[in-house]
């Protein structure tokens, strides 16, 4: 016996799935903390059709919210691990944990990495989840970004791009 979906609900498979989100994540009047709305922005200017560009505090739920309907997710945010400033870590969400050690500088009830993984337990993380963090140096009031941290930025929007191609 097959069941079919009643009209009022939403049946999430490929064929109805939106392509791509990028989320950038961060709090622009925190420095380097700002970088991954600074990655979004330009992704967003060069106007991608299949790539749908959103921007987050960092806030767990609201992460999980934004993705919602999205069969790939890529999200970018700054981290601080105690790595060299500029270092970029790409994590496949979908086959490796997202440590807390990146994102424990959050001032969320919990941030990237938890959202991440409570949608992991709950089953609804999307079909492909990338997280890219890129080590801040600088997370002190103010606009500006690092010079190394803008240079590792400018090399994910590149990748991004190509994928996206």
């Amino acid at each position: 016996m097959v069941e079919k979906p009643s009209e009022g609900s939403k049946n999430l498979n490929e064929n109805n799935l939106r392509k791509t989100l990028l989320v950038g994540v961060g709090n622009e009047y925190r420095s380097d903390d700002g970088v991954g709305l600074v990655v979004a922005r330009k992704i967003h200017e060069k106007l991608i059709p299949s790539v749908t560009v959103k921007e987050e505090s960092g806030e767990g739920a609201a992460l999980m919210e934004s993705w919602q309907g999205f069969q790939n997710v890529i999200i970018v945010d700054a981290v601080s691990s105690g790595a060299i400033p500029g270092t970029i870590f790409r994590i496949d969400a979908n086959k490796e944990t997202v440590s807390i050690k990146f994102f424990h500088y959050s001032t969320h009830a919990f941030s990237v990495a938890e959202a991440v993984e409570l949608a992991r337990t709950m089953n609804v993380l999307p079909l492909k989840l990338v997280v890219y963090g890129i080590e801040g140096n600088n997370f002190s009031a103010g606009t500006a970004i690092s010079l190394f941290v803008q240079q590792a930025a400018d090399k994910i929007i590149k990748q991004i791009v190509k994928e996206m191609q």
